[in-house]
């Protein structure tokens, strides 16, 4: 189980992801640097218990038009060899020192754990609670067992999101910006026609409005 500080960080995840989410092909955002929010999110533990897992949603209010993105994020207590590419930044944990911040999509451990999840063999946790899980989560898988680890994620960004070959032929399709579904709690996000898996879970935009979309797909193509 991860254990979660509540303590200071410089800079802090908003700042990082201030600087990076531009620079992504996904990003819906004008000239203008994001102001970004923490509207929500999950997490995942990591087995061995070395890497900290957070799907986090941030929401961008510099445009007129609110924009939520998902931002998978992984934290370690040193560089990702050949992750290079999906290093988001460095900052510095009062508790726990230097840790290096990546785009989880490029993290084999977290894409490991997000089949995990999806297939029903992990539960998340709550993004801010040690040891709570998080039953506002909703996932689906219909395919074949996956085999556990072994897995090294190559992901490719275009303008609609992330998309990561999986295991059986399938591709991850991870949402980067948020289509808002209806929230309903007795009618939680249906998995999306043509799925055979899928990640969906509830936040609120940063006037409290609650909003429900789904984050990943898992597909045959």
């Amino acid at each position: 189980m991860a254990v979660i500080h509540h303590t200071t960080l410089k800079p802090t995840k908003l700042e990082l992801l201030t600087d990076w989410l531009p620079s992504r092909p996904w990003y819906r955002g004008g000239p203008d640097a994001p102001v970004l929010t923490k509207s929500g999110g999950f997490r995942l533990d990591d087995p061995e218990g070395e890497v900290g897992i957070e799907f986090m949603v941030a929401t961008d209010t510099s445009t007129p038009e609110p924009t939520a993105y998902l931002v998978p994020l992984t934290y370690r207590g040193a560089p990702l060899e050949g992750a290079e590419r999906g290093l988001v930044g460095t900052l510095e944990h009062g508790v726990l020192g230097k840790r290096w911040v990546y785009d989880g999509c490029h993290d084999p451990v977290l894409v490991a754990e997000l089949l995990s999840l999806m297939e029903g063999r992990v539960r998340a946790q709550a993004q801010s609670i040690d040891g709570a899980p998080d039953p506002e989560v909703i996932r689906s898988y219909s395919g074949a067992p996956f085999a556990p680890g072994g897995y090294g994620p190559e992901p490719a960004d275009d303008k609609e999101g992330t998309r990561l070959p999986a295991p059986h032929g399938t591709v991850l399709h991870v949402h980067r910006v948020l289509t808002r579904v209806p929230e309903d709690p007795q009618n939680p996000p249906l998995r999306p026609e043509g799925a055979i898996g899928h990640v969906a879970r509830g936040w609120q935009d940063p006037q409290g409005t609650p909003l429900a979309a789904v984050f990943v797909t898992l597909r045959t193509d």
